[in-house]
């Protein structure tokens, strides 16, 4: 069992750091940017197919949208406030908003770029034509008026504004078209919003072929029918984001559910403008029409050449990325779950052996999911309890629904929903009444803190003794999610384990404060504690190695601890996806730490801690938390060691690959990120598909 040892293995002397001119910390907000940035390079790769990057393009687009939802709308708060403080890195939130705006300005040019100039006329090859309605023919533009009829005009609400009919409220992410009429007889100009309907597809798609014309186009194209009498002056595309963040004042949440459907409710009209997003068509009258009424500045404007909104290339594409994933391999069952009698019973195979399962490469409908659905219709399980951050936001969500048929057969089910779980409240709103309606016991956490944890717990009578099976992850319950991010989980019926979930489980839905567990580390409360002795113990050590996997980097006081293990000559390879505060590299700091970024098909998920190096033998702990405030100390998070030799040589097998990949991989320098040059061609998505394959046939 290995895990790559980088570069030069000599032991350097304690050293004070030198670094008073060099900053120490990297700025959370420009990393997240960064990690964008790295998207975007996927859809830049000329070697993907192109509805694969037109795929790339539309995650983009989604993760600026909750960029500007989140991030950027909190920092507009802290300046409205009156904030003086400054980030880790330094800077105001005034300067963070001016250089967010810059790169951010410098990504949608690169984006634009790209799909204009090269992925949209290469999609063609993919049967998709994006055609823009000026280069329709006659013949092309009656089908759609045709279309426009009677699917689209119905719909539509044209808002004008006079002095009887104020502004109109613009919803957030909502696509509108921006229309100056003309009275013929008085010549008076009046401004109107037209929305186009959400509910619609966003591109319409013409007969004999795949051509898809934008709806917004469409629309504008036959405004007149919505102002007859009137002559259109203009009509142009617009695009605003709003705050989306929900905050609960915990002392006025008597009834957290009600609370929450409440601010949900009046979510829809409540939260500032923070973006506004136009065309280069739209002239700087129109554009100083809707910055003002938006109460927004020149600042907060985005000018587009091209489509707005890339990130609706997400349908536009999922059927055409789903016919190429049903032709590539979509995971295994773990062997020692396969090895087992049919169907798979889970409790003898866990009676034997720990099982580490690894999705996507893990299949999770036969893992984890088949885990909770035999536990629901076992006679001999007593009790189920689950918690709940994400799962499917319709139709089925088949581990609620093992849930649910679990509570109508008798047994003790308790789910643990994350009610304030960022962009899933409604649907966990939802799927807590129907928990609730099956007899299922549903608990909201715990007051002032989001439930993380990934965990399950079942009770089983076994011959008249209880024995319970535990399952800890890094991913959500989620049938959807399971097949695009990596995450792995640890399924077992060690007695000491399963002792501290069912505490966990204890503390969260009763009045409890303690931190006695055996195994499992827990946020917050120990979980930063221990983090910092694993650190620390590696500094001490004359061959120390630490090598963690995660998703975000920021916690100063971790990073602070990373460097001061560096200084004492201990080896840190850190594997982050996305922000990342450290600043490797740097002489008399940093010197011996080493970041990299896997970013490819799958969404790298999961955090795998490793302390130790091979000689002394490494220690496991595979989790829910990243190294980030909120996660150590708002959070409630479950940290699990894995020890069995077999399933820590496939931690190591994760680790390794990333370590080793030289086609998706990023490095992070002192002076930001970097690809990686392509020499050997290893694949971590890759390698590990083979790794998984070769297991169940050996």
């Amino acid at each position: 069992m290995s895990v790559t040892r980088l570069p030069d293995q000599s032991v350097a002397p304690r050293l004070e750091p030198d670094t008073e001119a060099e900053p120490r910390f990297l700025n959370r907000e420009l990393s997240l940017l960064d990690y964008h940035a790295r998207i975007l390079a996927c859809a830049e790769d000329e070697s993907r197919s192109p509805a694969e990057r037109a795929r790339f393009l539309a995650i983009v687009g989604r993760n600026l949208d909750e960029f500007f939802q989140i991030r950027v709308s909190g920092l507009r708060e802290q300046q409205a406030a009156g904030v003086r403080g400054t980030s880790p890195d330094g800077m105001s939130p005034r300067e963070q908003l001016d250089a967010i705006r810059v790169r951010t300005q410098e990504l949608v040019a690169r984006q634009t770029h790209v799909f204009e100039k090269d992925v949209r006329p290469q999609l063609v090859a993919d049967r998709i034509r994006i055609t823009d309605w000026e280069d329709l023919k006659k013949a092309q533009r009656e089908e759609l008026r045709e279309v426009f009829d009677e699917r689209v005009f119905p719909v539509l609400t044209p808002l004008s504004v006079d002095p009887a009919h104020p502004f109109p409220y613009i919803s957030d992410l909502s696509l509108n078209l921006a229309v100056v009429v003309r009275d013929p007889e008085t010549g008076v100009r009046r401004f109107a919003r037209v929305k186009v309907p959400p509910l619609l597809p966003r591109f319409l798609k013409l007969s004999g072929g795949r051509r898809f014309v934008p709806l917004e186009q469409v629309i504008a194209a036959n405004i007149g029918r919505l102002f007859p009498g009137m002559k259109i002056v203009e009509r142009h595309p617009f695009r605003v984001t709003r705050d989306a963040d929900v905050e609960v004042e915990v002392d006025e949440a008597d009834d957290l559910l009600a609370t929450l459907e409440s601010l949900l409710r009046g979510r829809q009209r409540a939260p500032e403008a923070v973006r506004l997003e136009v065309t280069t068509k739209m002239p700087q009258r129109l554009r100083s029409i809707l910055l003002r009424e938006l109460r927004l500045t020149s600042s907060d404007l985005y000018v587009i050449d091209g489509l707005l909104d890339l990130g609706a290339l997400w349908s536009l594409t999922e059927r055409k990325t789903a016919a190429a994933k049903s032709r590539e391999p979509v995971g295994v069952v773990p062997p020692a779950l396969a090895r087992v009698t049919k169907p798979a019973d889970f409790f003898a195979a866990l009676r034997e052996q720990d099982v580490l399962v690894h999705h996507p490469y893990d299949i999770f409908a036969a893992s984890v999911e088949a885990f909770v659905d035999q536990a629901a219709d076992d006679p001999d399980v007593l009790a189920i309890k689950q918690t709940i951050y994400r799962t499917s936001d319709e139709g089925e969500a088949p581990v609620v629904r093992s849930l649910v048929r679990a509570a109508e057969s008798g047994k003790e089910v308790v789910a643990l929903v994350e009610l304030t779980a960022r962009g899933d409240e409604e649907a966990n709103i939802a799927w807590a009444r129907t928990l609730e309606k099956a007899g299922v016991h549903v608990v909201y956490g715990v007051v002032g803190l989001k439930t993380h944890a990934k965990t399950v717990l079942v009770v089983r009578n076994e011959n008249g003794k209880i024995r319970r099976y535990c399952h800890v992850g890094t991913g959500n319950y989620n049938p959807e999610t399971a097949t695009t991010y990596e995450d792995v989980g640890l399924l077992s019926s060690d007695p000491e384990l399963a002792g501290d979930v069912a505490d966990l489980f204890n503390r969260l839905t009763g009045y409890s404060t303690g931190n006695g567990y055996r195994r499992i580390l827990v946020a917050p409360g120990m979980l930063r504690g221990r983090l910092l002795e694993l650190i620390r113990e590696e500094a001490d050590a004359v061959d120390g190695r630490i090598v963690m996997k995660m998703n975000g980097l920021v916690d100063p006081e971790l990073i602070e601890a990373l460097y001061d293990a560096s200084r004492a000559g201990t080896e840190i390879d850190l594997i982050v996806r996305g922000m990342c505060c450290l600043r490797p590299g740097v002489k008399g700091m940093s010197e011996r730490i080493r970041v990299r970024s896997i970013v490819g098909r799958y969404l790298e998920h999961s955090r795998i801690f490793r302390f130790g190096s091979d000689e002394r033998g490494a220690h496991y702990y595979i989790g829910s938390a990243d190294l980030m405030p909120r996660n150590l100390d708002r959070r409630v998070e479950c940290v699990a060691p894995v020890t069995d030799p077999k399933l820590t040589e496939r931690l190591a097998e994760i680790l390794d690959a990333s370590l080793a990949d030289d086609v998706l991989a990023w490095e992070l320098t002192p002076d930001g990120w970097r690809k990686v040059r392509t020499k050997v061609g290893v694949n971590t998505h890759q390698r590990l598909s083979e790794l998984a394959e070769a297991r169940v046939l050996a």
